[in-house]
C-alpha cells in the first residue's frame, strides 16, 4: 500500500503533496541528484595569501562597529559653547581629577569634552572648539577641546608638544 501512495504523492502538485504527506506522516519522496543540497566540508586550512596578493591588496580592513566621536559626523572639528565646567574622576587604576566641559555644540548636540594640559580658562558661555578623540580614562567622555583657539588659550610656559597645547615658540634673545 506505502508504494501506491507515494506513486500518487509524486504525482500530485506541489502544495497538495507536502500537506497530504504531513498529514499521512510518510517519508517525503527522494529527489534528484542536483536538488539535493549537500555542505560540502573539508579538513585542510584555507592558504594564507602570500605577499603579492597582499601587495594587489587582498586585505580589506574592517569597518569600525562604533563611531569614536558620532557628534561630530564626519566633520574635523565643531564650535561650540560651554554649558558647564567640572571635573570627574577617572577609572578604576587612575586617580586625580580630570578637567572636563559640557558643551552644546552649533549642531545643537550637548557632549562632554576633556581639557587637555596644565590649567584653563574655560568657563560658563566660553565659545571652544571640540575635535574627536576620548579620554581613555574617563568614562563617557569622547570628545576633546582644541587649546589656543577660540576662548579657549594655551597651556602657559609650555616646551615640548607645543603644537597640542595651542602654545606659541618661545622668544630667545
Amino acid at each position: 500500500m506505502v508504494p501506491r501512495l507515494l506513486t500518487a504523492l509524486v504525482r500530485l502538485p506541489a502544495p497538495s503533496r507536502s500537506i497530504l504527506a504531513s498529514t499521512l506522516a510518510l517519508p517525503k519522496p527522494a529527489l534528484p541528484k542536483p536538488f539535493l543540497l549537500t555542505r560540502q566540508f573539508t579538513t585542510t586550512p584555507p592558504l594564507p595569501a602570500t605577499y603579492n596578493q597582499v601587495l594587489r591588496g587582498c586585505r580589506t580592513e574592517q569597518r569600525a562597529r562604533r563611531r569614536t566621536s558620532p557628534a561630530l559626523a564626519n566633520r574635523p572639528e565643531l564650535k561650540g559653547v560651554c554649558l558647564r565646567v567640572g571635573t570627574t574622576k577617572p577609572k578604576k587604576p587612575n586617580s586625580g581629577e580630570r578637567k572636563v566641559a559640557r558643551v552644546r555644540l552649533s549642531s545643537g548636540k550637548v557632549v562632554t569634552a576633556y581639557i587637555p594640559g596644565e590649567g584653563h580658562n574655560v568657563q560658563q558661555h566660553s565659545v571652544v572648539l571640540v575635535r574627536g578623540g576620548r579620554s581613555q580614562d574617563c568614562p563617557g567622555v569622547k570628545y576633546h577641546l582644541v587649546r589656543g583657539a577660540m576662548d579657549l588659550g594655551g597651556v602657559g610656559n609650555r616646551i615640548t608638544s607645543r603644537s597640542k597645547y595651542g602654545t606659541k615658540k618661545p622668544k630667545t634673545n
